[in-house]
């Protein structure tokens, strides 16, 4: 039997952390740790499981805050709290340097804050990025993704990815150059993989595969492009469903599951609700570096969700638990889903729920 221990964020003042048991399916709430408010999106410390990091949405200044997790799951009362000098932070970061990046969606800018002697006390001296309007809204940057010496920051409202580099001490970062997107697609969350740049839009509905263009500004190649909404979701009536596109993972192959099958989520954002609740589309990246690579749908998985926002995969060490994968909705009231990875990770099964939290919007596996 293993049980692992799951924190959540969520538009609250509390993280949970749920208890997951792979004998029994079963999935509880354990306790309620308070936080500042809406801690929407959190973050373990890469190489401290002791240390959590978590934003507070909310405006006009939002803040980042850092936490001690103890050995039952809890949280401490917060260690620090710093400023995101923004509107809204929706994304937070550890990176490899020791500075934690925070990005302000309504305000369009975002901090990357040095920490000092301890990874959960921050430097103040950090500058603020903003980011110009290059799209058809002004600028909503919406996460971070370190690679290759850039941290690269998808903007929503820019139709646009960043690339951003040091400048100067830590805490400092200029923008070097971009990576545009189609007009009106609203790029979202991004995923590297075998060189290959992977970009959920949310207002297209769309993922895309390309090639990762040199640095600042080089041409890359959109390989291929493809929707992810459910092709039996019918035609509602004009205005009454809006999909939206929210999240990408793609676990690392392992002997169980050798293949980096993809992992978006689809939002219906609408009044004409799907009873079967949202998706998780999973998609294969095939014949790579051939004239014929491409996107492939493999599977449409129904939820029963409202609204998936976050969903994350379990750890892929000796506890297996990176057969698992837990998602929930940020509206209604459909709880907490854990579901196991089949046929090699083209499809997936629902084995356990839990409606005590209605909604939940972020995941560390512990």
């Amino acid at each position: 039997m293993v049980s692992f221990k799951i924190l959540a964020g969520g538009y609250t003042s509390f993280v949970a952390t749920y208890l997951f048991n792979t004998d029994t399916n079963s999935l509880s709430v354990y306790s309620r740790s308070t936080t500042g408010t809406n801690p929407s999106w959190i973050s373990a410390h890469p190489k401290n499981s002791s240390i959590l990091y978590a934003v507070n949405e909310v405006g006009p200044t939002g803040a980042l805050q850092s936490f001690t997790i103890s050995q039952s799951g809890t949280l401490s009362s917060a260690v620090e709290t710093i400023t995101s000098s923004g509107s809204n932070p929706a994304y937070v970061v550890p990176l490899s340097s020791g500075e934690v990046a925070i990005m302000n969606y309504s305000s369009g800018n975002g901090r990357i804050i040095p920490t000092t002697s301890s990874p959960q006390r921050f430097n103040s001296s950090a500058g603020v990025l903003s980011f110009a309007q290059t799209g058809r809204d002004a600028s909503h940057p919406h996460m971070a993704l370190e690679y290759n010496g850039e941290i690269l920051v998808p903007d929503l409202g820019g139709d646009t990815i960043w690339r951003l580099v040091q400048n100067g001490s830590p805490g400092q970062f200029r923008i070097q150059g971009s990576i545009p997107q189609p007009y009106g697609s609203g790029p979202r969350h991004i995923a590297i993989y075998n060189e290959r740049l992977f970009t959920i839009h949310e207002l297209s509905s769309t993922l895309s595969v390309q090639t990762i263009p040199a640095a600042p500004n080089g041409t890359s190649t959109v390989i291929s492009t493809v929707s992810i909404i459910p092709t039996d979701a019918g035609t509602p009536p004009s205005g009454s469903t809006t999909w939206a596109a929210a999240e990408i993972l793609i676990p690392s192959p392992s002997s169980r599951f050798p293949t980096p099958y993809i992992y978006v989520s689809n939002r219906n954002v609408g009044y004409n609700l799907d009873p079967r609740g949202d998706s998780i589309a999973i998609f294969e990246h095939v014949n790579v570096g051939t004239s014929s690579e491409s996107l492939r749908l493999v599977n449409q998985v129904f939820t029963g969700l409202s609204q998936i926002r976050g969903m994350q995969f379990g750890p892929a060490d000796s506890r297996g638990g990176d057969e698992f994968l837990i998602a929930a909705g940020v509206a209604g009231t459909a709880g907490t889903v854990v579901l196991r990875r089949t046929e090699g990770g083209r499809n997936l099964q629902v084995v356990a729920r839990n409606l005590d939290i209605p909604t939940r919007t972020s995941f560390v596996w512990l």
